[in-house]
């Protein structure tokens, strides 16, 4: 590598967490295993998969296919098949080693896919006891190396009140950011633009706490989808791609909907949906808003789109390489972090059944050149002002 990478500490802005099997079980004392997410076989799709109750979220080695020798969506069918780098916390420290990787942020997978799932169980009690068990996980998890593991919280969004005291609560364990549903209104709340947020909206902005949209984290239904002729894999790049994109919705809202406007100290990370459009949603943006005369309907917007994303939004990009630096040519270094999406079937993870590259080696090849101070600011300094990273 360039000593211009390898001297950088290079902190990956989205990797997830393969959640133990006891993770809920262990830890919430008020209700029987079988009303809180646990594993067990699935006889039917034979493998073993989260559930609460008879309703299964998922399989459990869905979100570790780094390394896997499979194409996606197959996956490992058992615990015992998934790589301990994806869930042990000080052998994954050396698989980041080996990248060239310093800090991650941590995202869940349960937590943040299955969400639905969990405001599913009727039960609120349960619900926040779930959710603090989650952030509670999480620290305990990272405490190994805390300067180097940077953990997402979790939120009850389903209770505004709670949401703010969890907010409280893991700021004060060193949560470096929160994690929000681009589409709130899927589960039957507010939609993301209604002034029911502000509260929140305004304590992430006093706390410093960035939040976080990663992609997935509203309607799943793209995921049913797709004619079974197509065949599973052409199926699953498909829906891949479809949720890549969602963000573009959710940046027009931020814009539009005047929430960048009324928090203008407020920090958002558009998380797993790259880069490479980026360029081409803020000119719609701009025209649009011109075009339909959004500074005379809200002449207290000063800004345009472009310029409240630059002021306060971030994307990350992982595979991309051209379009990546049209991005940073277009938009500047500001605004743009580097993630793997660590360990899901899509990250920058080497293996059998992957053309990935490890990230220091992609690094190298397809951005080497650039300037340091711009390669400083996408692979470390942008993410570590976010995330308090000293």
């Amino acid at each position: 590598m360039p000593s211009v990478i390898r001297d950088i500490a290079i902190i990956d802005a989205d990797t997830h967490v393969v959640e133990p099997p006891d993770l809920w079980t262990s830890r919430v004392s008020s209700a029987s295993a079988q009303h809180v997410p646990h594993v067990r076989w699935d006889d039917r799709a034979g493998d073993e998969a989260w559930f609460i109750g008879d309703q299964r979220l998922a399989a459990v080695g869905n979100p570790a296919m780094a390394g896997w020798g499979e194409y996606p969506p197959d996956h490992p069918r058992r615990w015992a098949d998934i790589d301990p780098v994806t869930w042990d916390a000080r052998l994954r420290l050396e698989r980041m080693d080996s990248y060239g990787i310093h800090a991650q942020v941590l995202y869940p997978n349960v937590a943040l896919f299955d969400a639905s799932k969990i405001l599913g169980m009727r039960d609120a009690g349960l619900q926040l006891e779930c959710v603090r068990a989650y952030n509670d996980f999480q620290v305990e998890w990272g405490s190994v190396a805390p300067d180097r593991y940077l953990a997402m919280a979790s939120l009850p969004f389903w209770d505004l009140s709670a949401t703010i005291a969890e907010m409280e609560r893991c700021r004060a364990m060193g949560h470096r950011g929160v994690i929000f549903s681009q589409d709130p209104g899927y589960f039957g709340l507010p939609v993301l633009t209604d002034r029911h947020w502000d509260p929140m909206w305004a304590a992430a902005e006093e706390m410093g706490l960035p939040i976080n949209f990663h992609i997935a984290s509203g309607d799943l239904s793209p995921m049913a989808g797709g004619h079974p002729d197509n065949g599973p894999h052409a199926n699953y790049a498909s829906h891949g791609v479809s949720f890549f994109m969602s963000n573009a919705r959710t940046i027009a809202q931020l814009v539009c909907g005047g929430i960048c406007h009324r928090f203008p100290d407020l920090n958002f990370v558009s998380v797993e949906s790259g880069v490479g459009w980026i360029p081409y949603a803020l000119d719609a943006l701009d025209w649009q808003w011109k075009n339909c005369g959004v500074a005379k309907e809200h002449p207290e917007y000063e800004l345009l789109p472009s310029e409240y994303f630059r002021r306060q939004i971030y994307g990350c990009f992982w595979f991309e390489a051209e379009n990546a630096r049209y991005a940073i040519e277009r938009l500047g270094p500001d605004n743009i972090l580097y993630e793997t999406d660590f360990p899901h079937p899509t990250s920058m993870s080497p293996g059998p059944a992957s053309t990935a590259v490890a990230p220091n080696e992609f690094l190298d090849h397809s951005f080497g050149d650039l300037p340091e101070a711009t390669l400083r600011k996408i692979l470390h300094d942008n993410a570590a002002r976010l995330y308090r990273v000293r």
